[in-house]
């Protein structure tokens, strides 16, 4: 198996420092440098990567290196015959505004039997891909979503990462277009409740499987991710992750802006009651909108339902995820800030350097949300429009 990683920045490093360390000598773990600069420093370095945590640097090596080519966008896979430079398993960290683009770039070498691991910040990518890119169900890879809440920063050196702030990843697959059910150990009714599992047998049993090459780079990357045991690995069933993105995209609205506008680190935000109440409100207005969404989505469910001759009196209906709920968002954003407190957010580095950030996958998301179900949403929306200012104009024009 070769597992690639585009994106090689702090998430990027630490997940292949982390995904050499359980899987050492083999397999492959290629990564995909943006330009040959880059890739020329990191061989100059030793082809190493160095993670501090509590002090403790530790060291990995023996890692393929690649330069993302920046040539025309390619057309889909189109039934070639894979070899040895296809992308069997390829986890994505750049940032959200890239992640479109740079798949494209990147689809002679993949192959419906791909998978394609998405670990950007924000939400919206992944339905991008399916409606613009990967638009036939048939010849799409498979696709895992996650959401990852570790801290990390580049220090001083090239290759030297701080693991500032150990979180979790949790992850699901999306459903199988061709009818596979992933989640079925979930779901077994067979063994009691608090001992269900997933199992990768449910993704592909066994070479003898008929559909075994199809599905055996995503069992290959699911039993890889759930071998990262230092970084807190769970699949979860795909319902749950989702649930699990909407509160970390609530919890980048608050930080990420706020540290951004006011350059402090994550700690620094709620020592005043401003920034509290700008939480509130903020929780407030996407647990409204997650509201309205659910309430839409199961009276779309139960409508066709009705179509289909069913008695929706006897269906049982999933209740809206506490989750969601504003005091439980509040709790969130106050936990997130509290374990990263160390750390610069991602928008306020990018703020720093003149980069673009990714505020419109994070705050924007939150706002078609508000357009498509008629919710109001000022605060956030505010945010969003002085993040835009506050990254036009240049940091060394401030007075």
């Amino acid at each position: 198996m070769r597992l690639h990683i585009l994106g090689v920045g702090p998430i990027g490093n630490l997940l292949a420092f982390n995904l050499r360390r359980a899987l050492p000598g083999h397999p492959t773990i290629t990564l995909i440098h943006k330009t040959q600069s880059q890739a020329n420093t990191t061989l100059e370095h030793g082809g190493i990567i160095q993670i501090e945590n509590e002090g403790v640097v530790t060291t990995a090596n023996g890692f393929g290196s690649e330069v993302f080519e920046a040539t025309k966008p390619a057309l889909p896979w189109e039934g070639r015959t894979s070899g040895a430079n296809t992308i069997e398993s390829l986890f994505v960290t750049t940032k959200a505004y890239s992640t479109v683009p740079a798949i494209r770039r990147l689809l002679p070498r993949l192959s419906p039997n791909s998978t394609i691991v998405l670990m950007h910040n924000g939400m919206g990518v992944y339905e991008e891909l399916i409606h613009d890119v990967f638009r036939n169900p048939g010849l799409r890879p498979h696709f895992i979503l996650s959401s990852n809440t570790h801290g990390v920063f580049r220090k001083d050196t090239a290759k030297l990462f701080v693991h500032s702030g150990v979180g979790s990843i949790h992850f699901g697959i999306v459903p199988d277009p061709g009818g596979r059910d992933f989640e079925a150990g979930f779901n077994d009714t067979t063994v009691p409740k608090i001992e269900r599992r997933p199992r990768l047998s449910d993704i592909t049993p066994s070479e003898s499987d008929p559909a075994y090459v199809r599905y055996v780079s995503l069992r290959d990357t699911v039993a890889a991710l759930m071998l990262m045991e230092p970084l807190n690995v769970s699949w979860l069933p795909i319902s749950e992750i989702q649930t699990a993105m909407r509160r970390k995209l609530v919890a980048n609205t608050v930080i990420n802006c706020l540290t951004a506008l006011m350059g402090c680190r994550n700690g620094d935000i709620f020592t005043t009651s401003a920034a509290i109440r700008i939480m509130q409100r903020v929780c407030h207005e996407a647990s409204h909108v997650f509201t309205e969404e659910f309430n839409s989505e199961t009276k779309a469910w139960l409508d066709s339902l009705v179509k289909q001759g069913v008695n929706i009196e006897d269906v049982p209906i999933a209740r809206f995820p506490r989750e969601l709920s504003k005091k439980a968002l509040e709790v969130e954003v106050r936990r997130v800030a509290e374990v990263t407190k160390g750390n610069v957010s991602s928008m306020l580095a990018d703020v720093r350097r003149g980069r673009s950030t990714e505020v419109e996958f994070i705050n924007g998301y939150l706002l078609k949300l508000g357009d498509t179900y008629n919710v109001p949403m000022p605060a956030i929306a505010m945010l969003l429009n002085l993040v835009k200012m506050r990254s036009a104009i240049p940091i060394d024009q401030i007075l």
